[in-house]
């Protein structure tokens, strides 16, 4: 993770030292973006009750490119963090003994995402966007704690185990495809506020004999350009 934060930041260095060079000749921007992530997995035709948003985060950098009097092309690079929180709640007999079983975990996947919007300017500050979003999946993990209560008569007992695994890639597809839409409002030339919605297009698992499992976020965030 360090290791990944570092190179987002040399790579912003290496933009803000392209755009003081190509400042003078070319119209193309360059800046840095972060944000956080509210975001879930879904399934296509289910609704799971138990599925809430998990927090995340985003950040990384970015070029903006005219190709219009309105319009333009802006190519990001950023580390994504998405996934889910889920919440399950159970309670069965077995003979006369009352069991409530309680699961709390959370899914949290790691992308390497390049989103590629075209933004039409509906005023010079404000912003409207769409376009594809490919990820290349990192890593992640799997956190969580089940809680198990067993009530007796007049005894209760209660056992609650912890877990925490990093996911198994191979189970995973690297790649994940998504749409995004969006929109945005700059205060002044370099500082901006950004909203976008992601919808997951593609399955995160390779091997799934069901209902495809896919990303989907809602970001909010902030962004510099360096002018």
């Amino acid at each position: 993770m360090k290791k990944l934060i570092l190179g987002l930041a040399f790579a912003g260095s290496l933009l803000v030292n392209a755009q003081e060079k190509t400042q003078s000749t070319s119209p193309v921007t360059f800046g840095v973006k972060a944000g956080f992530n509210a975001s879930t997995l879904t399934q296509a035709d289910q609704y799971d009750n138990d599925q809430k948003l998990k927090p995340g985060f985003n950040a990384g950098v970015f070029a903006n490119i005219p190709v219009a009097q309105k319009f333009s092309i802006q190519p990001e690079v950023l580390f994504n963090q998405v996934g889910s929180k889920t919440e399950e709640r159970e309670v069965y007999y077995v003979n006369s003994d009352k069991y409530s079983r309680e699961v709390d975990y959370k899914k949290s996947l790691s992308y390497l995402s390049v989103p590629v919007m075209v933004q039409y300017n509906i005023l010079p500050q404000l912003y409207v966007e769409a376009g594809p979003e490919f990820g290349f999946l990192l890593g992640g993990k799997d956190k969580g704690d089940i809680t198990t209560t067993k009530t007796s008569g007049n005894t209760t007992n209660t056992q609650t185990t912890t877990f925490s695994d990093k996911i198994v890639k191979d189970l995973y597809s690297t790649f994940n495809f998504g749409i995004g839409i969006g929109a945005g409002y700059y205060f002044t030339q370099n500082f901006g506020v950004t909203a976008r919605f992601t919808a997951g297009v593609t399955d995160i698992y390779k091997h799934n004999s069901g209902d495809a499992v896919r990303n989907n976020s809602f970001q909010v965030g902030v962004a510099y350009k360096f002018k």
